[in-house]
């Protein structure tokens, strides 16, 4: 297990260095327009999926603009997400201040958000509705913060404004972990008080670990309350189904 993990820190070290090789030659090639930053952390995501061992696996079609709405497991969604189309993230800005990763998620075109800060939120609602026009979309964790995984929690609404305010189409995604052996998935979720290292240090370790992805169909809204319970509803909807499907599965083996 040791020598697993060991192998892996290196695999990923070696990994996101070559990213930031990669983000440089792409800026001698041109302006790294929004657009570019998307696909670079596409790019980026893909490959520290294969370093990880991480198996995805996509239901419904990724939508190509509008707003994406998902729960929120660990800092592995984003990658997870990013991997299977290019978008924008709305991301809490203590992820800013993070090693590498909140290097690259401003590169990538994150928005931050201080969740204290009335102003910011209304700065990042003007970004979100200028995103929102491009043709690369815009995922939400509504829910404010990562879970694990026993329930979603109430999406709050205030930034999915943006979408039902000018029209934009909005799209429910799911995304759960299904780990080999019947571990439990809120094994490999990142949550309460654990530290960003320890829990990277058990992913290293970890085998037989997929995540699964589910795209709804873009609908558009005119009231932000009923868009954040309408895609809640069928999030939860969709995980639920998902667990009893595994369960099922474990009981057959």
């Amino acid at each position: 297990m040791t020598m697993r993990r060991m192998r892996r820190a290196v695999a990923l070290a070696f990994a996101l260095a070559m990213c930031i090789v990669r983000y440089w030659l792409d800026r001698l090639r041109g302006p790294m327009t929004l657009e570019r930053r998307a696909l670079w952390l596409q790019g980026s995501a893909r490959a520290i999926l294969k370093v990880l061992d991480i198996r995805t696996h996509v239901e419904g079609e990724p939508p190509m603009c509008g707003l994406v709405v998902s729960n929120h497991l660990s800092y592995l969604d984003i990658i997870i997400s990013s991997a299977a189309m290019p978008c924008f993230f709305v991301s809490k800005v203590e992820v800013d201040g993070w090693p590498f990763f909140g290097k690259a998620a401003r590169s990538g075109g994150t928005i931050f958000l201080d969740r204290s800060s009335l102003e910011s939120a209304n700065a990042v609602a003007e970004q979100m509705t200028e995103r929102l026009k491009l043709p690369i979309p815009v995922l939400l964790f509504p829910e404010g913060t990562s879970t694990d995984g026993a329930q979603v929690l109430r999406f709050h609404s205030r930034l999915i404004d943006p979408a039902t305010a000018i029209g934009s189409p909005i799209t429910a995604a799911a995304i759960r972990y299904v780990i080999d052996g019947g571990v439990e998935e809120r094994e490999l979720c990142w949550y309460g008080d654990e530290g960003f290292a320890t829990h990277l240090w058990k992913v290293l370790g970890v085998t037989g670990f997929a995540a699964k992805l589910h795209f709804g169909e873009p609908k558009i809204h005119s009231d932000r309350r009923v868009a954040a319970d309408w895609t809640h509803a069928e999030i939860t909807a969709w995980r639920m189904a998902g667990k009893l499907e595994t369960e099922s599965e474990m009981a057959v083996q």
